[in-house]
């Protein structure tokens, strides 16, 4: 399992991005998982149904199950987001995460505007579709997500 991070500012784009690269992924025939980064603040449940009032009654872990969909629900006390990779998204090819910029995964930024994060922040690549300016040696790639599979390929993928 490869893992990269998708970081950039509050609305620059990131989540209508990977919903453009997931599946130029997929096509090239690769395994592809993802986690957002959220704050402590939201509840992934859905407050008052009975998987969160299982979790409230102590349960470690709860599995919303039906015929096409599950998700999986627990609580951590600042467990490191690797644990969880490792535990749940091993057998993937590439888990693409969504924010995590503090994390020690590589990075690509997607940049709109604003001062860019590259620079204060290591990445290998910054996305965009305007004039950026960007430490050296980090690649600057266009806002489409066939080059940026080309670029994980080359970069993360290739054995």
């Amino acid at each position: 399992m490869k893992v990269v991070a998708v970081i950039g500012h509050k609305g620059s784009g990131k989540t209508t991005f990977l919903r453009r690269l997931i599946p130029v992924l997929v096509a090239r025939g690769y395994r592809v998982g993802t986690a957002k980064h959220v704050g402590p603040e939201v509840e992934p449940d859905t407050p008052g149904k009975d998987t969160q009032l299982h979790r409230e009654a102590g349960a470690e872990r709860v599995l919303l199950y039906s015929d096409l969909h599950g998700a999986l629900f627990w609580d951590h006390d600042g467990a490191p987001v690797e644990e969880y990779l490792d535990r749940h998204m091993a057998d993937l090819d590439l888990v693409l995460l969504e924010g995590f910029k503090g994390s020690h995964y590589p990075k690509i930024e997607i940049y709109r505007s604003g001062e860019p994060l590259a620079g204060r922040i290591p990445v290998l690549a910054v996305v965009s579709d305007r004039s950026v300016r960007v430490p050296d040696g980090v690649e600057v790639l266009p806002l489409d997500p066939e080059a940026v599979a080309d670029f994980l390929e080359a970069e993360l993928l290739a054995p």
